[in-house]
């Protein structure tokens, strides 16, 4: 080795570095070495036996004792001198070496030379404190150590009070003499290379020859043993004569090692491990409950951070012990766990044949909850695209079935608020899954089941070998799935409608519509939604219960859409789009904007709240659901009110986008959603129907839907239909009259299902004309305007005007409103109602905006402005309710009437 020629010819150093604990006597070294040179001092130290001195083979136990007695000298010699600097090291110093006494000695008590110098500290510390001149003397890093030592001394001695107070009153039986005892060297030798040598993962020892001769000669004969490592054998030497082990013992070391929790040097992963290995000595049910629980909490603390989560190996063994508790908890049904009562400190003490009630502190619930967010955590760090996101996946019925059993103990213990809680839980896995995903799931869940119960059964009995407590599994360790997931939220659902709080009923509510939707159960869906009222207090529900809101109306959107309900599609999405964050709104990733720059806390809360992959709503699929749909209703409405087009706009978003395709120079193919929409779009505005639906379908996301070829088919005769009444709509000047057949042949349409169409259109006053019985043709009516009218309908254009005037002037007055920070405008056919909410805000939200259209008039109605009455907002008509603003005292020239006769009236 190279530090052989680079040493300075100190051969005591040397062994100290070796890998087997053999030191040279301190009395066989000479008293000084040759002052030689380094290079020949090297060479000179390549053969041991060269310089003629024995190695001794020295006991662990007399080393230890050895530095324990070296490290009270030198406090002594920090006394001499008053350095306190130097007493708080070495005091720090000597407890730790007690640990290390007291596994080579197998005592449960401190040895002597450690109750000496706590007492020579003590005293030293009385008589320091006592002279005030010395202490004023001091350093302030020497004062500084002082007031250090006395919290700490003052702290440690509490522990060991009256073995103090033994060494005060008679101090000759605390010799050093009287501790000393006899092991045999064998024993020592192992324990010195059990405890001292400690390799490097991934270092390469070299064994030595008596090393390897040891080896041959052990395996010629004999069985088999199990290795442990090094923290399983000093668990096992202080508990290894199970006669020994009582329950005082265990409690004493369980609160060691609890009180070490979350102290600085403390290795996370060991705390859980000693935690475990109590558990398995625990000498009464109620005992190793407790013990269980602290486990848990210990396996929740191996990972501190919000952002990681914890490690799944440690995840599971969390899952096994909380059923392992719930098998305690069913077996021995006086045990009840409790989180609001403080138990005593003997409560645990009490055994299996004990019959009264024994209380342990625990809360099952947020255990649960906790090992959800946990795996929650990990679905959203793991990169989806990769083998290991599947198989975290394939986890999810273990939670389950631990969610399933606790569900069952909570309810038969009569805690059905808490029932509902782990319910919800249960929903939260299940709402999003169509039946075809629901049934692989099952599936999986039954294969991975008899796939596991082999290793189980063995890991049981290797546990159960080691245990003084066993306890048979009662619990289900495989869940039980209903056949149709439909029928295990139901029962779930009345579960938490009938138990839940608001929060709870809330979410499952919002679960149950998306359920529904993916079932394709719109009027379900929509019923549920509208009665609940959601609607009206979702913001004021926490972040996590808003995007599930808006998760619900996406999935009830696509649901009318795949049902052929444009409008209602279109009304349930025009909303997520209109502020054009679409993502965030799902959580489904984070958009950046140029006018908002978001902190970095920001960022981490709202990557925090994204959601995994595989819960993702397709944001294509809901794009093309949207834009169609906006397409369907806009195209003719564009071609019904081509004269007054900006005035009554149905989708704000489709007119921005369709503004933006025209003013483009160069149209080339179409590439993303957007692109082909518009081009359908500009087909169907010529009638050209067939490649408006051509286009539309050679969108690639359609392949997403379940039921693909219906949907088409309804997107197609959607298209014709519009088509037909866009044709209308643009050519109807141009024509006196046109056949039936003409009309249905163009359009590749029925003749019953063209009457319908157009019939429909006369019915609803959008066109001007009526039908010819015996040649079925449409005869067009040319309506030609009176003097009178054309004043009437310029009249009504200035009222409109003036109206939308009223409306920004009360806007500027009362602090503007509407959704997502944007400007409040009143949409024809469209109702805004701002719910009354407390706690301050805008004024907005004392009134109820209604505004609509009469037939096919062009003019503008006014605004009805009302107080919400009951539960509801009431506001019609076209009339102005004056009274409903309350007194006219406040009005000032932001919320002046106009009147047409005399100007501006206050």
């Amino acid at each position: 080795m190279a530090s052989r020629f680079w040493t300075q010819g100190d051969s005591e150093t040397e062994e100290e570095e070796s890998d087997i604990e053999e030191q040279e006597d301190v009395a066989a070294e000479p008293a000084a070495a040759p002052a030689a040179s380094r290079y020949f001092s090297g060479m000179a130290s390549d053969s041991d036996d060269s310089d003629g001195q024995k190695r001794v083979i020295r006991r662990i136990k007399d080393k230890r004792f050895d530095e324990m007695r070296a490290t009270v000298d030198h406090m002594k010699n920090a006394m001499k001198i008053n350095d306190w600097v130097s007493l708080q090291e070495n005091f720090e110093k000597i407890n730790k070496q007690l640990g290390k006494v007291m596994r080579v000695s197998e005592q449960d008590k401190p040895p002597n030379p450690y109750i000496k110098a706590l007492v020579m500290l003590e005293d030293y510390l009385n008589e320091s404190l006592s002279n005030k001149e010395a202490k004023k003397k001091m350093s302030s890093t020497n004062a500084k150590a002082l007031n250090s030592m006395k919290q700490k001394l003052k702290k440690n001695n509490k522990v060991y009070e009256d073995l103090i107070n033994q060494c005060r009153e008679n101090p000759e039986l605390f010799e050093e003499q009287a501790e000393r005892e006899q092991e045999p060297d064998d024993e020592d030798v192992d324990e010195d290379e059990d405890e001292d040598v400690d390799f490097e993962e991934g270092s390469d020892a070299v064994p030595s020859e008596d090393d390897n001769e040891e080896e041959e000669d052990s395996g010629l004969g004999g069985e088999w043993e199990t290795m442990l490592n090094k923290k399983d054998k000093m668990m096992d030497k202080q508990f290894k004569d199970p006669s020994q082990i009582t329950w005082d013992v265990v409690n004493k070391k369980f609160r060691e090692s609890v009180a070490a929790r979350g102290k600085k040097g403390t290795g996370r992963m060991e705390l859980v491990e000693q935690l475990t290995f109590l558990s398995r000595v625990a000498r009464t049910p109620a005992q190793k409950l407790e013990i269980l629980f602290s486990v848990i909490s210990a396996q929740f603390d191996v990972n501190p951070s919000l952002i990681g989560h914890m490690p799944i190996n440690v995840w599971k063994q969390c899952v096994q012990n909380l059923l392992a508790i719930l098998d305690i908890l069913t077996h021995y049904r006086n045990i009840v766990v409790d989180d609001m009562v403080e138990p005593d400190e003997n409560e645990t003490q009490k055994g299996a044949d004990f019959t009264g009630t024994i209380r342990i502190w625990g809360n099952l619930v947020a255990y649960v909850e906790r090992i959800d967010v946990e795996y929650f955590k990990s679905l959203q760090v793991i990169d989806p695209h990769t083998r290991e996101y599947v198989e975290r996946l394939k986890d999810e019925p273990m939670f389950l079935v631990l969610a399933q059993n606790v569900q069952e103990y909570l309810e038969n213990i009569g805690d059905y608020k808490g029932a509902s809680k782990v319910a919800l839980k249960r929903v939260e896995l299940i709402y999003y899954k169509p039946q075809e995903v629901y049934d692989a799931m099952r599936k999986l869940a039954e294969q991975s089941g008899e796939a596991d119960s082999g290793e189980e059964i063995k890991a049981e009995q290797i546990r159960a070998s080691t245990a003084f407590i066993t306890t048979p599994e009662l619990v289900l360790r495989k869940p039980t799935f209903p056949d149709s997931s439909r029928a295990l939220m139901d029962i779930l659902v009345s579960l938490i409608y009938k138990y839940g709080d608001e929060r709870t009923k809330a979410r499952a509510m919002l679960c149950d519509i998306y359920h529904h939707a993916i079932f394709d159960e719109f009027s379900t869906a929509r019923d549920l939604l509208l009665m609940s009222h959601l609607q009206d207090n979702v913001q004021h529900m926490d972040i996590s219960t808003q995007i599930l809101f808006n998760r619900a109306v996406a999935q009830l959107g696509l649901c009318a859409f795949r049902a052929g309900l444009v409008t209602e599609g279109h009304n349930c999405l025009s909303e997520l789009y209109s502020a054009g964050r679409v993502k965030e709104l799902l959580a489904q990733g984070v958009s950046q904007s140029r006018y908002h720059e978001k902190t970095a806390e920001q960022e981490r809360l709202e990557r925090r709240r994204q959601m995994p992959y595989h819960m993702h709503i397709n944001l294509e699929l809901l794009e093309a659901v949207h834009l169609t749909c906006a397409m369907l209703l806009e195209v003719p409405n564009m071609a019904a009110n081509v004269h007054d087009a900006k005035r009554k706009v149905l989708s704000k978003t489709f007119r921005r986008l369709l503004e933006g395709s025209e003013r483009q120079t160069f149209v080339g193919p179409p590439e993303n959603v957007r692109d082909h929409v518009m081009t359908a779009t500009r087909a169907l505005v010529q009638g050209d129907h067939e490649k408006a639906f051509a286009v539309i379908t050679s969108l690639d996301v359609w392949k997403l839907l379940r039921s693909k070829d219906s949907v088409l088919e309804m997107l197609k005769a959607k298209i014709k239909e519009e088509a037909l009444r866009t044709y209308l709509f643009t050519y109807s000047s141009s024509y006196e009259s046109v056949s039936l057949d003409h009309l249905s042949k163009t359009f590749d349409l029925s003749h019953s299902q063209t009457r319908y169409i157009v019939s429909r259109m006369m019915i609803d006053e959008e066109l001007n004309a009526s039908w010819d019985q015996p040649t079925d043709c449409i005869i067009f009516h040319d309506v030609e305007h009176t003097r009178l009218q054309a004043l009437a309908f310029q009249l009504t254009e200035k009222l409109a005007v003036l109206a939308e005037s009223n409306e920004r002037a009360i806007e500027a007055r009362i602090g503007g409103g509407g959704l997502d920070g944007f400007p409040f405008r009143r949409k024809d056919g469209h109702d805004y109602a701002a719910a009354a909410a407390s706690g301050g805000g805008s004024r907005w939200q004392n009134f109820s905006f209604s505004q609509g259209r009469q037939g096919n008039n062009t003019g503008r109605g006014g605004y009805n402005v009302s107080r919400p009455t009951g539960s509801g907002l009431t506001g019609s008509g076209f009339t102005r309710d004056r009274q409903a603003r309350g007194s006219t005292r406040n009005q000032d020239g932001s919320t002046r009437m106009v009147n047409l006769n005399r100007g501006v009236r206050a």
